[in-house]
């Protein structure tokens, strides 16, 4: 008999046990967060994601659990080069270790390298996915390349008016002469 896994409710210890995968796609509206990020239309948008149990043994001391955790979605936002929309591609791949508890989690964390999370038996998986997607939005978002050259002139005449009649500050650097030091 194979164990159903639920995402909301996640016994992460028995999901390592079984060494088992899961996998799925949600609508973006489920995940609140990440929808108010959204800016344009995100209907039909869809979260893709898969998760797998692991059971790592280690020599003298009881096996590590650990979780494997890949997620994707195409966020419609705006270009801030362009400003037209642009899907803007977030893609999640980690691993986390499980411990006993939170303290243990935190004494731990310092010198782990590894993400450490508290075991439970009804972990959110979904909302782990949600917090790691949310980390991936870029702090300026562009296309890779804009639909439509963009073009870099100013529209105000006192602005060019004033950059033209300054002089650089750098051109007194072209005169200077700079002598190499002798042998």
């Amino acid at each position: 008999m194979t164990k159903e896994f639920s995402p909301e409710r996640l016994d992460v210890k028995a999901f390592a046990q079984a060494q088992a995968h899961i996998e799925g796609q949600e609508p973006l509206s489920q995940f609140n967060r990440l929808a108010l990020e959204a800016q344009g239309p995100h209907d039909g948008v869809q979260v893709r994601w898969a998760a797998e149990g692991e059971l790592r043994a280690e020599a003298g001391a009881e096996p590590q659990i650990w979780l494997h955790l890949q997620g994707e979605t195409d966020l419609p936002m705006i270009c801030q080069r362009c400003l037209t929309p642009a899907p803007i591609a977030l893609d999640v791949e980690r691993s986390f270790r499980f411990v006993a508890d939170e303290a243990t989690a935190e004494a731990l964390d310092d010198e782990s390298e590894e993400d450490l999370l508290a075991l439970s038996k009804e972990f959110n998986l979904l909302e782990l996915l949600e917090d790691e997607l949310l980390m991936e939005l870029p702090v300026v978002p562009l296309h890779d390349e804009c639909p439509e050259a963009v073009p870099l002139a100013s529209s105000d005449e006192d602005f060019e008016q004033a950059n033209s009649e300054k002089p650089n500050p750098f051109a007194a650097l072209a005169g200077l002469r700079i002598s190499k030091p002798k042998p």
